[in-house]
C-alpha cells in the first residue's frame, strides 16, 4: 500500500500550522512549526503571492488529507460518501474521516499520533466489540468498544500513550476507562465538536468544480 515516507515535519511547516504528526513533539518547543514556521524549501522565506481562489482551496483539502494520513485516492472516496449521504457534504466528510478506527484510537489517547495509531492497528492490537479488527480504515459506531487486546496491555507504548492523552485530554463524544484498556463511542462528533483549523466547504469547492 503507498504511504508517506518522507519526514512529516515538513507537512506540517509547508501547510503553516500544527498537525499533531509526531505525537508528544508536537507540544513541545522541538516542534518544527515553533522553530522554523515557514515553508521548506530554499525559497520558504520568500515573499509569498497573493493566493489565488483555487490556491486556498487546495491548500485546505491537502491540510485536511494530510492531518488523517491520507492519500489523495482514499481522501476522495470518502468525499463521495460524503457526498452521497443526506447531509450535509463537508460535516458530513469531517465525521466519516473521525469515524475511521485509526483516528479513534489515536482520540482515545491508546496511541500518540493518527500514523502510531495506524500501525498499531495493522499489528492486531486492538478489539471492537470484542473482535479483532486490523483494518485502520474500519468505521466506528456509536456504541462501539475500541479495547486492547490482553496480551498487548503491558507493552511500554500504551503506557506512555494513556499516560501522554493526560495532557492532551479526551474529547466529550467519547469515554475511555484506563484501568480496562477500553474506550467507547457515545456518539459520532458533529462539526461543532471538532477545533479542526481547516474550511472543509473550501474542500467541498474544489472537487465540485
Amino acid at each position: 500500500m503507498a504511504r508517506y515516507t518522507d519526514p512529516v515535519c515538513r507537512l506540517c511547516r509547508r501547510e503553516g500550522l500544527k498537525l499533531f504528526l509526531k505525537g508528544d513533539r508536537c507540544y513541545t518547543d522541538k516542534c518544527a512549526i515553533e522553530r522554523r514556521n515557514y515553508a521548506p524549501g530554499q525559497h520558504g522565506q520568500g515573499r509569498r503571492r497573493k493566493a489565488s481562489e483555487y490556491a486556498m482551496q487546495l491548500r485546505e483539502k491537502q491540510r485536511l488529507k494530510r492531518m488523517y494520513g491520507l492519500l489523495e485516492k482514499q481522501f476522495r472516496k470518502y468525499f463521495d460518501m460524503a457526498e452521497r449521504s443526506r447531509e450535509v457534504t463537508g460535516p458530513a466528510l469531517l465525521t466519516l474521516l473521525e469515524s475511521r478506527l485509526d483516528n479513534m484510537v489515536y482520540r482515545l489517547g491508546l496511541a500518540r499520533s493518527r500514523a502510531e495509531a495506524r500501525q498499531l492497528v495493522r499489528h492486531r492490537h486492538f478489539m471492537v466489540n470484542g473482535k479483532r479488527v486490523n483494518i485502520p480504515s474500519y468505521l466506528t459506531r456509536p456504541g462501539d468498544e475500541v479495547t486492547i487486546v490482553e496480551k498487548s496491555r503491558q507493552k511500554d507504548v500504551f503506557k506512555q500513550s494513556i499516560e501522554f492523552a493526560g495532557r492532551r485530554g479526551l474529547p466529550d463524544w467519547l469515554e475511555m476507562d484506563a484501568d480496562k484498556f477500553t474506550g467507547k463511542i457515545v456518539k459520532l462528533p458533529e462539526r461543532d465538536d471538532l477545533a479542526i483549523p481547516v474550511n472543509e466547504r473550501l474542500v467541498v469547492e474544489l472537487y465540485s468544480k
